[in-house]
């Protein structure tokens, strides 16, 4: 009994172990799931990160035809696109980092886990069909013991029965007989109960050495090999999990690179340059102001230079309410300006004409360029009639040469205006008693004539364009445009302002401005909210003074200079 039980303890601390044995390897499943889960959610967060990468290079990106596109001749701006662009190449490797991050660990491990917990499963099977066959020997072994002590018990009290009847003289020849052959059936049941115990036992001994040293040991090592190569595997996927951030480095750093080379492009000096030449009128400053002598009772003169106008000098008995009637309600183109530019200062109307005539050589390159490849075809229609008829392609080539000549002709409109403008513009080298302002007409003893007049007169528009101080002396304006004029007294300007806000003047009398833009004050807010400001000499009007802040400047009022 000793022996059986210390049996039972074994079979009992066996399973035991491998109760332990299938809770860690449930948790080595469990714990392979998690990292898998790990790996996808960073997965997932490159993912997120790219596209947020992608979406603010997307946002920020310039506009087409917009003024964005405009700003891009600045190297700041051509910079700040590169590294816009060299943006959308390193959320292309986070996005590269999560597709390879779930191709060769998420996948993988997901089936990796799927084949482990069937081997799992499999190996526990095995344990426990052996676990369950040996106990199973085991009771039987236990029931032959007990048969072979039953029938050893039974043959003892045969024989003490039998041995009882032959000495009892009372009992019958017969009676003996009978119990002798009961004691005999007894002792061969027990000793056939005793062989079968034997046999089974020698039977339970060796299926039991087969268990312990045999069968449990492979199914534990193989349950050892499998949790070994679980945990390899985890380890594969973590360097691999390094590796894949380690493979995109080389172009982060490239990107990284290409964003360090865009901010060392940028050239300060060459982008205020840029700034310079695009917002410089070409118009010369004033002369010097002359003293006044006002303590001598005579006509105050001025000198050539005066920025003082000379209108308003010649013609005091004008009647107020005429000098306060608005400008802007003068009849004014206001579309998107005369086709010469003249309503842009000289310098920026050069520019555009510059411009203009560039495209239009360019278009008169493209229409011959395809009159030369139409009369090659042509050629090749005369040599060989069966490819196509020469005569068909006469009327395009018909229509390019009338192109080219509308063309051609529009260039040397242009130029004339280029050449008229490059003509007109002031000499740096012009000593400053001869400038003369862009606005201003001077003023001196001799008799006053309206040079505004004939200015605006030259225009097509009635913009002003400036003319150099050596003409001769200008003609008489026209008599019927110089009553217009009259009509509409230009005021002196008192200040400059700055505009905060955008604003579209829809409204007669008003005008439209935008942010930042510089004016010119020629009348104060009077308390109803509106203050009257000037572009040009033909655009005036009203804003709003919230809108606007005013610099005024009452030392020289009714003076007016160009930046």
């Amino acid at each position: 009994m000793e022996t059986g039980g210390k049996v039972m303890l074994k079979v009992q601390e066996l399973r035991d172990q491998f109760d332990n044995l299938e809770k860690h390897t449930q948790w080595g499943i469990d714990f392979v799931e998690r990292y898998t889960k790990f790996v996808k959610e960073r997965s997932e967060i490159e993912l997120n990160y790219a596209k947020q990468i992608r979406n603010l290079s997307k946002k920020y990106q310039p506009k087409k035809n917009s003024r964005e596109e405009e700003e891009n001749k600045y190297s700041s701006c051509r910079a700040f696109l590169s590294t816009l662009n060299e943006l959308q190449d390193y959320a292309g490797q986070h996005e590269l980092v999560a597709e390879n991050l779930t191709a060769q660990i998420i996948a993988e491990l997901a089936k990796y886990t799927q084949e482990l917990k069937a081997e799992r499963k499999s190996h526990f099977h095995d344990g426990r069909k052996a676990q369950q066959q040996i106990e199973n020997s085991w009771k039987q072994l236990e029931a032959c013991k007990r048969r072979f002590e039953r029938d050893c018990k039974e043959a003892d009290r045969a024989q003490q029965y039998f041995e009882k009847m032959d000495a009892d003289i009372n009992v019958t020849k017969a009676d003996v007989e009978k119990a002798r052959q009961q004691s005999q059936m007894r002792h061969q049941m027990a000793s056939d109960s005793k062989n079968e115990y034997a046999a089974y036992l020698q039977k339970f001994n060796q299926e039991q050495n087969d268990h312990y040293y045999t069968i449990i040991p492979n199914i534990f090592q193989k349950i050892q090999d499998m949790e070994e190569k679980r945990i390899e595997r985890l380890g594969e996927s973590m360097r691999t999990f390094a590796e894949v951030d380690r493979q995109i480095l080389p172009i982060v750093g490239k990107c990284l690179d290409g964003i360090t080379t865009a901010a060392e492009s940028i050239e300060s000096k060459n982008d205020s340059k840029q700034v310079v030449d695009s917002y410089k009128s070409g118009f010369e400053p004033p002369g010097d102001v002359e003293f006044e002598d006002y303590g001598q009772a005579m006509k105050r003169a001025v000198s050539e230079t005066s920025l003082s106008n000379s209108r308003g000098e010649s013609k005091p008995e004008k009647p107020t309410k005429r000098q306060g009637k608005l400008w802007p309600f003068i009849k004014k183109n206001k579309g998107s300006g005369p086709e010469d530019f003249s309503h842009l200062p000289p310098e920026q109307r050069r520019k555009k004409l510059q411009a203009k005539i560039d495209d239009l050589n360019k278009d008169i390159q493209k229409e011959m360029d395809q009159r030369d490849a139409l009369t090659k075809m042509k050629d090749v229609y005369i040599k060989n009639p069966q490819m196509g008829d020469p005569t068909s392609l006469d009327p395009r080539l018909g229509e390019i040469a009338q192109n080219i000549d509308k063309l051609q002709a529009e260039v040397q409109k242009f130029e004339g205006w280029l050449a008229e403008v490059e003509g007109r513009m002031p000499v740096k080298s012009d000593p400053p008693t001869k400038r003369q302002s862009a606005v201003f007409e001077t003023q001196n003893n001799a008799p006053v004539t309206n040079n505004c007049a004939q200015d605006r007169e030259s225009s097509p528009d009635g913009s002003y364009t400036e003319e150099p101080s050596s003409e001769p002396p200008v003609k008489a304006a026209d008599p019927e445009f110089d009553d217009e004029f009259e009509e509409e007294e230009v005021l002196p300007t008192i200040g400059t302002c700055k505009a905060l806000y955008p604003f579209e003047g829809t409204n007669e009398g008003t005008i439209s401005i935008t942010e930042g833009e510089l004016l010119y004050v020629i009348e104060e807010d009077k308390g109803d909210g509106w203050t009257r400001v000037r572009r040009n000499e033909e655009q005036e009007g009203y804003v709003p003074t919230s809108y606007v802040e005013v610099f005024l400047d009452n030392n020289t009022k009714g003076l007016m200079t160009y930046i």
